[in-house]
């Protein structure tokens, strides 16, 4: 018997097992093999206690519900967008922004406001981020923002270099809107189309009026077409944007709402005059209000003879208005920021002014204008006739006038509305104002958009002209105690405030320069004057319950009334006239008794005399001025006025109308 062959390692089979010679059958093998008992076991399952306990199968509930929570939130934001900017013109959109960036800002100042700033280079790398976050956020609302932001410019002296420049585009045109927007304000006020409101025809009927769908002008709040009437006469249409009226409500919730925090926030004391501005702001809307304002400014300036004929305010047509829509007739004139226009010579016919000026029709006898035929290229957007004959050939002529009439007839106009009637125009800006020739080759201001007015009882009224007479003749008794009933804790700065210049009557101090400190002495000196300038603040609004809020409005009109006389060149006096009205007022006013309006001649004929030392400075101004020596009065003031704002941290802008 043969021995038997072990297997092969890792094998089943028999290495050497040989198949029949029938191929047919299967493989033979040995019939003897090795057994090895322990080798291989049988197979038991485990104990379950030898296992553990069963981990549960995954059900990806958690991420479910974050999934259909992202869901509905995306449902609900959508939802809510979509009401908010078909119904309410973004309105929710523009507040939540705002709270946005109010919150980045503040947090931003109360982290950084310090003389070496963690995260930022200096103070001013900080202020200058935010008033760019502030200029995006103004465009971006737009609207009664915009408006808010032109407010804000006309006092931004107390603001750092950085807002001042932001703040200086506030008075970019704005973008206007769509016709069909404009067709729906107009008939929603009216139940009418335009057609029918204004007898215009858009197709070319004859006998029948024309407009113009593209606006001539467009502001923050309204946009201003051109429409002959179909009896012939031509008007301007004002008509507010649409969206004005949804967000105007929320646009000035939000603006209290963020100056209640940022008062708390950095210790400033005037949250009490928010809701008067804000109320200021919605009359603005209501251009029933501004109807009203345009006609009794137009009755006083009838009544006054110093006046009459040197000022003109534009005929509201009635009947062709409503709460949003204004209708006066159309003016043809030059800006008041056209010197190049305003002083050329006049090239027009002799004894005749520009169109429409005073005993001036638009289109004088044998120089008919006729609308413009209306074509494919221009459709109804360009059709109001160009009245340029007076220029001359190619234009080279002007309307001959002189800029010190101009600025004369101004300062008279609102120093009036000032001392004399109490009722003041708060947006005198050169955009505001025409300027036109009369046959007698005087000039005539011609004073629009009278929709941001207050009034001045006649208590204050004769409060701020004593104030103004003692801050002239360096009376600090009298400016103390008028001031004091104002709740102003320091009069000194109040008065360089009111004047426009520095008052040296008080007081004095000393500036200290920043030349030959180290960068970080000069940054701890930085902080130091903007420190100043919060307490400056403080010290003006010592007790904000006393403060006349009017002031606010009447110190921006004096302001821009300023920046006017600087840009034409400072060609008049403001101060010694401005001066002059606020003590001819206390002679004239019929609020006072007979006793007191006699002494108060007497009072007026010895100020006259002390204003005189007011003209030599004046007069000496011009003639360096005439010889290239230096700036007229009014850049020598502004000079003065930045290097005292220094003592108290503020840096003030050279032009307020510089962009």
């Amino acid at each position: 018997m043969a021995a038997v062959r072990p297997m092969c390692p890792g094998c089943l089979r028999w290495p050497h097992a040989r198949p029949y010679a029938n191929k047919t059958q299967a493989w033979r093998f040995p019939t003897r093999r090795y057994i090895h008992p322990n080798e291989f076991q049988p197979f038991a399952p485990p104990a379950p206690s030898s296992l553990g306990k069963a981990a549960p199968a995954k059900t990806y509930d958690r991420t479910r519900k974050w999934l259909r929570r992202l869901f509905y939130f995306s449902v609900t934001a959508g939802v809510v967008y979509g009401v908010d900017r078909q119904f309410y013109s973004s309105a929710l959109l523009r507040t939540s922004r705002t709270f946005g960036l109010g919150l980045v800002v503040a947090l931003d100042y109360k982290i950084n406001f310090r003389p070496n700033p963690p995260f930022a280079e200096n103070i001013t790398a900080v202020h200058a981020r935010n008033a760019e976050r502030l200029s995006n956020l103004l465009r971006h609302n737009g609207g009664l923002y915009l408006k808010m932001g032109q407010a804000v410019a006309m006092q931004s002296a107390i603001l750092p270099p950085e807002f001042q420049k932001m703040f200086s585009r506030m008075f970019d045109d704005a973008p206007q809107d769509e016709w069909k927007d404009v067709e729906k304000v107009i008939r929603e006020d009216f139940g009418k189309p335009v057609e029918e409101v204004f007898g215009v025809s858009f197709s070319g009927e004859p006998n029948k009026g024309v407009m113009e769908r593209r606006a001539r002008a467009s502001a923050s709040v309204a946009q201003v077409h051109w429409a002959k009437l179909e009896d012939g006469r031509e008007v301007a249409i004002k008509i507010q944007k649409r969206e004005i009226s949804q967000q105007v409500k929320w646009d000035l919730w939000a603006f209290k709402v963020v100056a209640w925090i940022y008062s708390k926030s950095f210790d400033l004391p005037f949250y009490n005059l928010v809701p008067f501005v804000s109320e200021r702001l919605l009359l603005e809307t209501d251009f029933v209000n501004e109807a009203d304002n345009s006609e009794r400014m137009a009755a006083l300036v009838a009544g006054e003879s110093r006046l009459r004929d040197r000022v003109y305010i534009p005929r509201v047509y009635r009947e062709l208005s409503s709460k949003r829509v204004m209708t006066t007739e159309w003016i043809e004139g030059v800006r008041l920021w056209d010197k190049e226009s305003i002083t050329k010579p006049w090239q027009g016919s002799w004894r005749q002014g520009s169109p429409g000026s005073h005993g001036t029709p638009l289109d004088p006898p044998g120089r008919q204008s006729t609308v413009q035929p209306v074509s494919r290229r221009t459709g109804f957007d360009k059709l109001k006739p160009e009245r340029n004959h007076w220029k001359g050939w190619k234009e080279r002529g002007g309307l001959g006038l002189s800029v010190k009439d101009v600025m004369q007839t101004m300062i008279d106009l609102f120093s009036a509305q000032i001392f004399l009637w109490g009722w003041v125009h708060c947006d005198p800006h050169p955009g505001n104002i025409f300027v036109r020739r009369q046959p007698s080759g005087k000039a005539e201001l011609v004073l629009i958009d009278h929709g941001l007015y207050i009034h001045m009882s006649p208590t204050l009224r004769h409060q701020y002209a004593r104030f103004w007479k003692a801050l002239l003749t360096f009376d600090n008794n009298t400016l103390g105690e008028i001031t004091r009933s104002w709740g102003v804790n320091n009069p000194d700065i109040f008065a360089s405030a009111t004047l426009m210049k520095p008052y040296r009557g008080g007081d004095q101090s000393t500036t200290k320069s920043l030349e030959g400190l180290s960068k970080s002495e000069k940054a701890e000196r930085l902080y130091e004057m903007q420190q100043a300038a919060r307490k400056g603040i403080r010290e003006i609004l010592g007790d904000e319950r006393k403060w006349p809020q009017e002031l606010l409005f009447v110190g921006r009109n004096l302001r821009i009334v300023q920046a006017n006389n600087q840009f034409l060149g400072s060609p008049v006096n403001r101060i010694k006239i401005t001066g002059t009205w606020a003590s001819r007022a206390l002679v004239e006013s019929p609020d006072l008794p007979l006793n007191e309006k006699i002494a108060n001649f007497g009072r007026h004929i010895v100020f006259r005399m002390v204003l005189f030392s007011t003209d030599l400075f004046f007069y000496f101004t011009k003639i360096r001025q005439f010889f290239r020596g230096g700036g007229g009065m009014e850049d020598d003031i502004e000079a003065h006025m930045q290097l005292m704002a220094k003592e108290m941290g503020v840096e003030l802008q050279q032009n307020m109308f510089e962009g």
